[in-house]
């Protein structure tokens, strides 16, 4: 931490922040580590690493029950950690935060509690082309259970998705706009806020799958005026198992629980239970006791940094990218909108990008390869999978550089 806060002083030096992530100085197959899939999943700097670790080592226990020292420590760390999302998001309360596994169960919490209470058959929920599977199936179970009409906003040639072809789906039958705040395939970042008051005006509630937002740009929920808004750990530089939902107190206290169990209810009895209050309502059984705190310190770690000045170093790396690329021969980037994160997905004529993966991790590249979790969107852009580079706050221009060296051997060993 005291490395990323005196970084934030000075220039953004991002040999020195490499420094701070220990996996980056390993080799792969004898050759440096060039790490481009943190879309996936981020890479963790030392800080995070001994927030969770120390925890096992000194302050371990059951948080919320125990009326011993380890305990109250562990919980008050806990219950710390909430209120520096609460701040990180601006939410208006701590217990507006919901701690959840990852994004994922966040958006099946909304759909299984909100879905089920407040949706009746022929309400309508719009999302757009170019959303994650996890922002389409869990609204395709709520249809086949409740009967509701799913609309889908199409996705344009460069990638984008205009706000009118999302507000022109708006009818009074409009119940939830549910949209990724960033796509984890084309980078693409939609205009959430715009998006919401549109919502609004129309009546409905709106949640924002923030999964790719949250460690690219500052995230402000009450200026957003987001009813729900979900991302997880993993990809924030944070450890795996813990994600994130905020949702509006009103809504929140309106909804039921989400599962049954311990640490959930005020009383039970064999004819009747009752809630606790928020947020412990949707937190049912054994919480991330570790990793909740070493998220705290992967947000303590990106904000010390500043997310403005990381959204501009990866923007720079991603024009960077994107004019060496677009400079190989046969290479195709999908989606070129200029409204775009550090992700680019490509394909090449002469190979597939399974092929692609492969030869980038023998050069010690590791880039993902595959539908992403999006195959309506490979589907929209006719083609079976991509490769996609993904930038982090420790990228450089030298990993490009492997990037584009790389990709020209793919060609070298599948080319005509």
């Amino acid at each position: 931490m005291i490395i990323a806060k005196a970084e934030a002083r000075g220039a953004y030096d991002v040999e020195r922040i490499r420094a701070d992530f220990p996996i980056l100085g390993r080799p792969v197959r004898g050759r440096p580590l060039i790490y481009l899939d943190s879309t996936a999943s981020a890479q963790k700097p030392q800080s995070v690493i001994d927030a969770e670790s120390e925890i096992y080592a000194t302050e371990y226990a059951n948080i919320h029950r125990g009326l011993y020292y380890l305990s109250e420590r562990a919980t008050e760390r806990y219950e710390a950690s909430r209120r520096t999302v609460q701040r990180f998001l601006n939410a208006r309360h701590a217990h507006e935060v919901i701690f959840t596994r990852n994004t994922t169960e966040s958006i099946n919490l909304v759909a299984a509690t909100y879905g089920r209470r407040f949706l009746q058959p022929g309400d309508e929920i719009v999302i757009t082309g170019l959303e994650h599977h996890s922002n389409i199936v869990p609204w395709q179970l709520l249809r086949e259970e409740r009967g509701i009409v799913i609309k889908v906003a199409p996705v344009a040639d460069d990638g984008d998705v205009p706000l009118e072809a999302i507000t022109g789906l708006l009818t009074p039958r409009t119940k939830l706009v549910s949209v990724a705040h960033i796509s984890n395939v084309l980078g693409t970042i939609l205009p959430v806020a715009e998006i919401i008051r549109a919502a609004h005006a129309a009546g409905a509630k709106v949640l924002i799958d923030g999964a790719q937002a949250v460690m690219h740009l500052p995230v402000d929920v009450q200026a957003l005026d987001a009813d729900f808004y979900a991302f997880s750990a993993h990809k924030l530089y944070g450890p795996t198992g813990v994600g994130v939902l905020y949702g509006k107190e009103d809504l929140l206290n309106a909804m039921p629980p989400y599962q049954g169990g311990g640490d959930m209810i005020r009383t039970v009895t064999f004819e009747k239970s009752t809630w606790a209050p928020l947020p412990q309502k949707f937190e049912a059984g054994t919480p991330a006791i570790a990793q909740v705190p070493a998220l705290a310190a992967a947000i303590d770690y990106v904000t010390a940094l500043g997310l403005d000045r990381i959204a501009s170093h990866e923007n720079n790396l991603l024009a960077y990218a994107s004019e060496r690329l677009a400079a190989v021969p046969g290479l195709r980037i999908i989606g070129t909108t200029p409204h775009k994160a550090a992700v680019i997905s490509f394909a090449l004529d002469c190979a597939h990008p399974h092929d692609i993966a492969q030869v980038l991790d023998n050069a010690g590249v590791a880039v993902r390869a595959g539908h992403h979790c999006a195959q309506p969107l490979m589907e929209r852009f006719g083609v079976p999978a991509t490769a996609r580079a993904s930038f982090g706050l420790y990228n450089n221009r030298a990993d490009v550089d492997a990037l584009v060296a790389a990709v020209t051997k793919v060609q070298e060993l599948f080319g005509q």
